[in-house]
């Protein structure tokens, strides 16, 4: 059952068309460093990057 599932869901081509970009930004309260985790379609990672 369970390898169906995993199956189904990496079917099509959603998972080709975007990428998941990790940034590290520094936390304006205390001043350490969080992880940003997004999922952004290939034509608009390098504009995100950029902000």
């Amino acid at each position: 059952m369970a390898k169906k599932t995993v199956a189904t869901l990496q079917t099509g081509k959603e998972g080709r068309s975007s990428t998941k970009v990790i940034k590290m930004v520094k936390s304006p309260k205390t001043g350490a460093y969080i992880f940003d985790e997004q999922m952004i379609p290939n034509e608009k990672v390098q504009e995100h990057l950029k902000k």
